[in-house]
């Protein structure tokens, strides 16, 4: 085994025992030369295997003593219930929110844990600059000819390579490219609704997704959801056979903002259900490259075998948020949303396209996925630990499994807005949960990301809001 992932493997094996409290909160670790002896190598692979869980803030060093359990995931916060979406509208309310937090983004924030994308930091930004340099001189004209309606073939072709690694069945006119996965949503509610229809999302629900919805005048059915296992399937069957419901727009793997993971027979079974009613789905499908466990999650368009779900996706979160880069393969109704992005936008933009298109033809998107998905588990571990230690007793946290978003139910008494006000003075920013659903619910939550390299300033700003919040209780 490579050297690299033999102190993974170490590190996931101690972990494990951290978890399940074989090794208790302040056990001393076997020294070095003990797990060298044990593992059958060098001193720098235990150190390497130990440095990752100092990264994770569950263990620390002691000089001239060695290395202790300093945190477990037991004492980590529970996780919020499903949600039970009331049912009273407060549309004009959430739109106030959302324009009140989004006019103070372009401000200077000592720490911005509102903002849904990774920091520059965690990005190839210098690898992929040089990318498109070379699209610049690789393609006809520098890049500036209009491309095809549907998209670069090339870019086209690699993600209908890469879905086969969750069962995706796609080939390359089976795609659309589109301005980011946001564009690929709009194409798809534009081309199958017209002013009026009902769609059925979760609740809470991206916030871009609601405003989307309401600028084309549909009227948005919010479901419970559980931040675990997502949309409850129950309660989707029942609104499907009592309303006259247009199509469904579900985040099926750790979705925006709560996190959660549908289970491979959730989505089969939503995708049997849409089937039975004639029903379209949308499949939002961002945050899928962005796991924690051993393999990529499967997609509702996994199990889609008569053309009925639209799936979604793109490299804003992963890779190159400004490059605007995403997709659409919309099954049987590939000829209803290149029209719709034929009357929009013509074609998509040549060069970025290109260069994502070759950042994934050489694996170095791979390469730089499995980077990412361990700085940002460990970051993840880190902010359980210090909302636990930090915020009010009575707070919860959900638990994703991948993505970078955490969302966090503080006690029923507090309100999030006026947390949100006082985190300002402080040059912090975070994103009040009432901007993430239509409905007048939600207000003692939050989002927080954690796509931002942890160090003593994110620390210390938790410790901020944490005493900001206890105050207010």
């Amino acid at each position: 085994m490579k050297k690299d992932l033999l102190y993974l493997r170490i590190a996931k094996n101690m972990e494990h025992q951290i978890q399940h409290n074989v090794l208790k909160v302040g056990d001393q670790l076997p020294s070095i030369r003990t797990m060298c002896r044990e593992y059958g190598v060098s001193m720098s692979t235990v150190l390497q295997a130990y440095y990752d869980l100092v990264g994770k803030g569950l263990i620390e060093s002691r000089p001239q003593s060695g290395y202790y359990v300093s945190y477990s995931h037991r004492k980590f916060p529970t996780a919020p219930e499903t949600s039970n979406p009331v049912g009273t509208p407060g549309v004009q309310e959430t739109t106030a929110l959302i324009s009140r937090v989004y006019a103070n983004l372009g401000s200077h924030h000592d720490l911005s844990f509102s903002v849904g994308v990774p920091s520059p930091a965690l990005l190839p930004v210098a690898k992929i600059n040089k990318a498109l340099v070379n699209a610049m001189r690789s393609l006809p004209a520098g890049g500036t000819l209009y491309d095809d309606i549907q998209g670069s073939s090339r870019l086209r072709r690699q993600i209908a390579r890469t879905a086969f690694s969750w069962g995706g069945k796609l080939e390359e006119q089976d795609l659309v490219t589109t301005a980011g996965c946001m564009n690929a949503l709009a194409y798809s509610l534009m081309a199958l609704t017209v002013h009026g229809d009902t769609i059925v999302t979760e609740s809470p629900v991206y916030l871009g997704v609601l405003q989307l919805a309401q600028s084309l005048g549909l009227r948005v059915l919010e479901l419970p959801t559980n931040p675990i296992t997502g949309i409850e399937i129950d309660a989707l069957k029942k609104t499907l056979e009592t309303e006259k419901v247009k199509l469904c727009l579900l985040t099926s793997n750790f979705s925006n903002p709560l996190g959660s993971c549908m289970p491979d027979e959730h989505k089969r079974e939503v995708v049997l259900l849409m089937e039975k009613h004639g029903i379209p789905l949308i499949e939002d499908d961002l945050y899928a490259d962005i796991y924690f466990g051993h393999h990529r999650p499967k997609s509702c368009k996994t199990y889609d075998e008569s053309g009925i779900v639209l799936w979604c996706g793109s490299v804003s979160k992963t890779l190159a948020p400004g490059y605007r880069v995403g997709w659409v393969a919309p099954g049987r109704f590939r000829d209803q949303v290149m029209r719709t992005k034929l009357y929009h936008s013509v074609s998509s933009a040549t060069l970025p396209q290109e260069a994502i298109a070759n950042f994934l033809e050489t694996g170095r998107y791979e390469n730089h996925l499995r980077k990412l998905r361990s700085t940002l588990y460990a970051n993840l571990l880190q902010y359980l630990r210090a909302i636990s230690t930090y915020f009010p007793e009575g707070t919860k946290v959900s638990r994703p499994q991948g993505g970078f978003l955490l969302w966090v139910e503080l006690p029923k008494q507090l309100d999030a807005v006026q947390l949100y006000e006082s985190a300002l003075r402080y040059n912090i920013s975070i994103a009040p949960g009432r901007m993430f659903t239509l409905q007048h619910q939600y207000h003692n939550c939050l989002r927080l990301s954690y796509g931002i390299l942890w160090n003593d300033q994110v620390e210390a700003g938790l410790r901020t809001l944490g005493k900001l919040a206890k105050r207010m209780v």
